[in-house]
């Protein structure tokens, strides 16, 4: 009952005249209570239920909450895009030692800052670029600078007194800094009513920290895959791709989750409109992944998925997934970074998305419910309206 307690969620959705049912897990039985009216941010909750799960029938293991929504219906991409993302100010990915004619000096240390802080304004001016920053710092003086920082979330205010260097004859701050990223991923879905497209199932972090990066803005665009550099037992490989020109919507959202943008025009065409899952209707066995990994069009796959978690506090490791498919393993090795967003499809709908490859064995990876990613996508776009109004 431990066990379940602790990997059950509290929360669940169905589809309208249907009842919660545990496809994976035929122990687990669900006892009614009352109904009360959805209060859901997605706005397409119908109606909510209190009920109890028990284990046989018999033992309670937890009360959850089951919403019943009208069915999610997307498209199912599979197709390479790049992502272009800015910061919101620079991120910290090295602090160092700076040599003044004293000796040596450490202002950035000596501030208080640390490795995967996002500097937000120094001096009162935002600060947007790694020259910026530089140029901020030179022209100081050595006076101390007030600096508006972001750990963990939360606003801080440090003050920074840079010293003159020896070696480059400048005032320096004994920082290394961060301003932008890009790189290649897959796409999972397009939703029409809710005008979300999403991809990767995963953040964008910093590959110094892996620090989840905050963003200011950016760009998914289309990209077409050129090679593959296929994984080998520690060693994963990687999809070698490049942009083009054509824009597919705004980057609104860097996540754990996945990123996602916002658009009424996203190009279908060759997708499939599939029902998305939820995390209860997915069940253990086979499976197949939607991917795009050489220059033609997106292709299925073989695997099979054994459901690890469907608790709110596991987000992204939901799913083990496993290829099977002897042509993609002899092209890819199974897994590789640029795959990371892949659809998991099982009985005609989307369950969910590859996030990652394990080193030791390629073959093998996670994934993350595509409810989950729908989830935070709508939530978190709900925040940046209400922000913006």
């Amino acid at each position: 009952m431990g066990y379940y307690n602790e990997r059950l969620a509290d929360r669940y959705s169905v589809s309208n005249g249907e009842k919660l049912v545990f496809e994976n897990e035929k122990c687990i039985t669900v006892s009614y209570g009352k109904t009360a009216k959805s209060n859901a941010t997605s706005g397409q909750g119908i109606s909510n239920d209190n009920v109890t799960l028990k284990l046989f029938g018999v033992f309670p293991i937890k009360q959850a909450s089951v919403e019943t929504v009208n069915d999610s219906f997307v498209y199912v991409m599979g197709k390479p895009f790049g992502i272009k993302l800015y910061t919101d100010g620079v991120l910290v990915v090295g602090i160092n030692d700076v040599k003044t004619e004293g000796g040596t000096k450490k202002p950035a240390e000596d501030a208080g800052l640390k490795i995967g802080d996002s500097i937000i304004s120094i001096g009162g001016q935002k600060v947007e670029t790694n020259e910026q920053l530089a140029n901020i710092i030179s022209a100081s003086n050595g006076q101390a600078i007030k600096l508006k920082i972001q750990r963990d979330g939360k606003n801080m205010t440090i003050y920074l007194k840079p010293v003159f260097s020896s070696e480059s004859a400048t005032y320096k701050a004994g920082i290394w800094v961060r301003d932008s990223s890009a790189g290649i991923g897959t796409l999972t879905f397009y939703s029409p009513s809710a005008k979300i497209i999403g991809g990767l199932g995963h953040g964008i972090c910093d590959s110094d920290t892996d620090t989840l990066l905050n963003i200011s803005g950016g760009e998914l665009v289309d990209a077409e895959i050129i090679s593959c550099n296929r994984s080998e037992i520690g060693k994963p490989g990687e999809l070698v791709g490049s942009f083009k020109n054509s824009s597919i919507a705004p980057l609104l959202i860097n996540s754990n989750a996945g990123v996602f943008g916002v658009s009424n025009t996203v190009e279908t065409d060759g997708c499939s409109l599939m029902k998305m899952a939820t995390k209860q209707e997915t069940k253990n066995g086979k499976a197949q992944i939607l991917s795009t990994v050489n220059s033609g069009e997106p292709k299925l796959y073989d695997c099979t998925i054994k459901i690890l978690s469907t608790s709110e506090k596991e987000l992204t490791q939901n799913i083990y997934v496993t290829i099977t498919d002897d042509e993609l393993i002899k092209e890819t090795g199974g897994i590789v970074q640029g795959m990371s967003g892949s659809p998991i499809i099982q009985d005609g709908k989307l369950v969910g998305a590859v996030t990652h490859v394990l080193v030791d064995n390629p073959e093998n990876g996670y994934g993350i419910f595509a409810e989950n990613m729908l989830n935070v996508a709508k939530e978190q776009t709900s925040n940046l309206l209400s922000k913006a109004s």
